[in-house]
Order: C-alpha cells, then sequence, then structure tokens
C-alpha cells in the first residue's frame, strides 16, 4: 500500500502511487490526525468543487492530478510513504488562494483569514506530532499549480504553464459552455439566494456597482 521506489521501480509495482494516497495508517497515535484529514477533504474540497470549479469538472480534474503526479514525485525522492496528507493540504491551500480574505475558525474559536489557515497547520502538527514535512509538501505543491496556472499569467501578464489536456473536456465538458481559459482572475458567480438573504454567502459580502 505504501509508496516505495523500489517496489515500484524494480518490482514494477505500479499500483503504488494510487494506494498511497487512499491509505493511512491509523493508530491511537494517528486517528484524530486522519479524521482532521479527511474533515479538511471534505469541506475544502466541496468548497472549491462548487465555488471557483463550479460546471468545469476538467480544470477540476486536472488539477487533482497536477497535485497528485507531482505529489508523488516529490514522495519519492524524500521518501515520504504515504500522499493523504500533502494532496489534502495542496487541495485546501489552492483554495485558501482562491479565497485569501475569507474569516476562517480554527480550535478553540480562533478565527483568521484563510490565507494563514496552512501554514496555521503546519505548526499546530509540529506542536502536536514533531511532523510538518508532509504539510509543507503539500503547500508546495498547491502552490505550483496556483503559480503556473493563475498567479504567473496574472502578476507577469504571461500565459499559463500549464492548461487542461483537451481530452479531459472532451470526457467531462464544461456546464458553463466554451473552455474554462486558465489565467483569469477568479470571479464570483451572482447568486440569487445571496441577494434575498436564504442562506450565509460563501464568498463574503459584496459591493454595489458605482458605490
Amino acid at each position: 500500500m505504501l509508496l516505495d521506489w523500489d517496489l515500484f521501480f524494480y518490482k514494477f509495482q505500479i499500483w503504488r502511487p494510487i494506494t498511497a494516497l487512499f491509505y493511512y495508517p491509523v493508530s491511537p497515535a494517528t486517528g484524530f490526525h486522519w479524521l482532521l484529514m479527511l474533515y479538511f477533504l471534505y469541506n475544502y474540497s466541496k468548497n472549491l468543487e462548487s465555488g471557483f470549479f463550479d460546471g468545469k469538472p476538467a480544470d477540476y480534474l486536472f488539477m487533482l492530478l497536477f497535485n497528485w503526479i507531482l505529489c508523488v514525485l516529490i514522495a519519492f525522492a524524500a521518501s515520504i510513504y504515504f500522499l493523504l496528507e500533502p494532496m489534502v493540504l495542496s487541495v485546501l491551500y489552492v483554495w485558501c488562494q482562491f479565497n485569501k480574505d475569507t474569516i476562517v475558525s480554527f480550535w478553540f474559536g480562533t478565527q483568521f483569514k484563510a490565507i494563514y489557515l496552512p501554514w496555521i497547520l503546519v505548526a499546530f502538527n509540529m506542536i502536536l506530532r514533531g511532523g510538518g514535512i508532509n504539510e509543507l509538501i503539500g503547500i508546495l505543491v498547491g502552490h505550483a499549480y496556483y503559480f503556473m496556472a493563475f498567479q504567473y499569467p496574472i502578476d507577469m501578464g504571461g500565459r499559463a504553464f500549464i492548461k487542461t489536456p483537451q481530452f479531459l473536456y472532451n470526457w467531462f465538458p464544461s456546464r458553463t459552455g466554451g473552455v474554462h481559459s486558465f489565467g483569469s482572475a477568479p470571479t464570483r458567480r451572482a447568486d440569487p439566494d445571496d441577494r434575498r438573504g436564504g442562506r450565509q454567502a460563501f464568498w463574503g459580502a459584496g459591493q454595489r456597482l458605482g458605490d
């Protein structure tokens, strides 16, 4: 189940990059951390898929595949055996970049901007478990994706280094019409429920045009 270079390369056990992503050694010492990772995976992956990537399943799948491949390469080089933590942190980091000013809550009611959340988790894990390397790898992977797909085109005005392959659009066509292009600033789509007060707006308060 774990990711091992010798077994993968010399024994041709090519399934290990996949099993290492879904398997996590649960024990009394790691059980709470495992549950915490599952919560972050469900919550922030769902918010990312239903937020910026809403209607663009091919782009969302490409982000997951890109992060997974990069996690595998770094894990081989750093002798990391399990990929759940780096993968979860990479997805969480991308969400935090799209929602930098969103206020999130952590333990004991502490609140801070989402952009600080990945680093809070690194410090939290270092204090409780003496780790943090897996979280740092996840931050590195998430930043690599966000920088090459969005930040560089926005800040430098150049073309995106990576983009979703066309065959993914053929398999998972965008529901919003057309092909989503990387490099454009994240925008929020209007939601009638936000104006009616039917539910809390996920993206925060907006401003009336002209104010």
